[in-house]
């Protein structure tokens, strides 16, 4: 790997680093209003939130690398200590991209982007109405990180009103494939959370994992199966017993193997097919196989019966 000192290279070579590297990103679309009451709206990738009581999140409108200088949103915060925080969707991901233009300070850009400004409820910066959520807020603090090109000023927001559209819900809670949204990585790319972009793990927290030193020898040696679906494996709380296992693939009835239809049910998810061929077989790897493939539609259970039953196969 590379070791790179970043007081070694230009800072643009830094911001690029850290761009790409600590990706995707959450956009923050942030309003704000300007003491002369001009109307102000720049996206943000340097955000996110750091607490919910109060709660908390923290954008960093940055000084140019170019000649250190300082956008019209950090003077607006200066000013006025309050804004509006957006998230951005796919739908409108290229309004928001517009408003980053550089546009002087008396030039409104909800007008340059086309979005539609609406009132708030608590601050005086205006709200976008096509964003799905916003977070009107107040400034806490700001903190400089330092006064160079580059250097970052940490915005300490507090949340004082949530705007919430119900459509990107289901059961109370925010459901990603409904709002749509979208973040930033390194250069021009962006990132959708959405399709197949988007997928669940069962947290840690929700159980005792037994962990990877619980493992059986003989899967932590296996060329097939992955960090990942080890990982997967070892956030279960115990391994079935190897009668429960037999019991368990009695359900299954062996299939002839055949290698082009192996291959057609493991592109198709279908492990429980490319098991009933295994059993035919008795060939560890394809056992393996469908292992990981059940790992990957997150059937834990049938992955750790077939994992035991791979201990009779040694």
């Amino acid at each position: 790997m590379l070791s790179i000192d970043p007081k070694a290279i230009p800072v643009a070579r830094v911001q690029s680093l850290l761009l790409g590297g600590v990706s995707p990103r959450p956009i923050a679309l942030v309003s704000t209003i300007s003491k002369d009451g001009i109307n102000n709206l720049s996206p943000f990738s340097w955000f996110n939130a750091f607490g919910s009581n109060p709660p908390t999140v923290v954008i960093s409108p940055s000084r140019r690398i170019r000649d250190g200088s300082l956008k019209d949103t950090y003077h607006n915060l200066v000013d006025t200590r309050e804004c509006v925080i957006h998230a951005v969707t796919y739908d409108m991901v290229q309004q928001a991209s517009l408003s980053s233009t550089e546009y002087a300070p008396d030039v409104d850009e909800f007008i340059k982007s086309g979005f539609t400004p609406i009132p708030s409820e608590v601050v005086k910066a205006k709200r976008v109405k096509e964003s799905p959520f916003h977070m009107e807020c107040t400034v806490t603090q700001i903190v400089e990180s330092g006064t160079g090109p580059g250097s970052g000023n940490l915005v300490i927001c507090e949340v004082v009103r949530f705007h919430l559209d119900e459509r990107i819900t289901e059961g109370g809670v925010i459901r990603p494939y409904l709002a749509d949204f979208v973040a930033r990585s390194s250069a021009n790319y962006y990132i959708r959370a959405s399709g197949s972009a988007i997928f669940e793990i069962v947290k840690p927290l929700d159980r005792t994992g037994m962990g990877f030193d619980n493992l059986p020898d003989y899967l932590k040696r296996s060329h097939i199966l992955t960090a990942n679906n080890l990982a997967q494996l070892a956030n279960c709380e115990s391994i079935p017993s190897i009668d429960n296992a037999r019991k368990y693939l009695k359900d299954f009835a062996p299939q002839s193997f055949n290698e082009d239809a192996f291959a057609e049910a493991m592109t198709a998810g279908d492990y429980k097919t490319m098991l009933s061929m295994s059993m035919s077989g008795s060939e560890r790897e394809q056992f393996e196989r469908s292992i990981r493939t059940a790992l990957g539609k997150d059937d834990t259970t049938f992955a750790w019966h077939v994992a035991v039953y791979l201990e009779t196969l040694t």
